[in-house]
């Protein structure tokens, strides 16, 4: 997971940039201009997601790892990053593999779909 936040920070510098550009320049002052580019970020960093899990079923730090995402569908890909979205940061997710009989993050069992060594 430390490799893929390292990964995470550049594709969300790579996204702030780009609003930067879009924005001419321009420094984000208000609440609303906060909240559109935290929304632009959050969608940017789901895109990377979604495609690498829905076109090889691995991001580069899965495939450093040897790890592939199995049994995903466009609607279980959003699922699964959607609760990992929420359960990853509260550590639910981490603790849950401790428990579970195959050794899956609780966002994989809610959404679905599973890790196996590639």
């Amino acid at each position: 997971m430390l490799y893929e936040a390292i990964l995470l920070f550049a594709v969300a510098f790579f996204a702030g940039s780009i609003f930067l550009f879009a924005s001419r320049g321009e420094l984000v002052v208000t609440p609303l201009q906060r909240a559109v580019q935290g929304l632009f970020v959050l969608g940017v960093v789901a895109l990377y997601f979604l495609w690498c899990w829905l076109r090889g079923g691995q991001t580069l730090p899965m495939k450093a790892w040897r790890i592939r995402l199995v049994d995903v569908t466009p609607g279980k890909a959003l699922l699964r990053f959607l609760y990992a979205l929420v359960l990853v940061p509260s550590g639910l997710s981490i603790l849950a593999v401790f428990f579970d009989r195959e050794r899956q993050f609780l966002h994989d069992r809610l959404a679905g779909t599973r890790l196996v060594n590639a």
